[in-house]
């Protein structure tokens, strides 16, 4: 398991190539940085929750919604598509008045998940579908959650960077595991359960 990931050039490059950062961003599960205001945000419940409900729209929308570029061409779409049909590649989405405002993918490997890009047409919209994504990663007993590159909206949530080779040592350890990301419930309901028991560990720990 190598843990490199496609980009393309641009969203009308029909190649992609492979990227093997000397440097790997990565968030903490557990200590996932929530700000009060987002903590108060989360208690109103702005959007409803799924998962998997509509992974090609979160993954068109995360390559033109909000940009003027993007590294996702029509093939990295096609092959993730593909992925999730093998149920390898996943989506969390937010949605409001039964329209999708929010969303993330990715791709899950043992107790890894490969975050590949968010996106969001309201505000909040991809921070609330990371979050609940992350509450689910810590429930279902993932270890990892790779972000790829380190940048300033990422930061604001504890992300930080680890060595290549030090990512690669934690990532053979932690694609061994056998977890599953789907093996809790995937209505609102479920989301906001988990997501509820993932805040009160926190506070007990503190």
């Amino acid at each position: 398991m190598l843990g490199m990931f496609p980009m393309s050039e641009s969203r009308t490059n029909k190649k992609f190539f492979f990227v093997d950062p000397e440097f790997r961003a990565v968030i903490p599960i557990f200590d996932f940085h929530i700000s009060k205001s987002f903590l108060r945000l989360i208690k109103k419940k702005p959007f409803k929750i799924s998962i998997n409900k509509a992974f090609p729209e979160v993954i068109e929308s995360c390559a033109t919604v909000n940009r003027t570029e993007t590294w996702i061409n029509k093939e990295i779409e096609s092959l993730f598509i593909s992925l999730h049909k093998l149920k390898k590649a996943h989506s969390v989405e937010c949605w409001l008045d039964n329209q999708l405002v929010g969303g993330i993918y990715g791709l899950a490997i043992g107790g890894v998940f490969f975050a590949e890009s968010m996106f969001s047409s309201v505000p909040n919209g991809s921070k609330i579908a990371l979050l609940n994504l992350v509450a689910r990663l810590w429930r279902t007993g993932f270890k990892i959650l790779d972000v790829q590159f380190l940048n300033d909206h990422l930061l604001q949530f504890g992300a930080y960077e680890i060595s290549k080779n030090e990512f690669q040592t934690n990532l053979q350890k932690a694609i061994q595991l056998e977890v599953n990301i789907l093996s809790f419930g995937d209505t609102d309901n479920d989301f906001s359960n988990c997501l509820s028991t993932f805040l009160q560990a926190r506070m007990e720990i503190s």
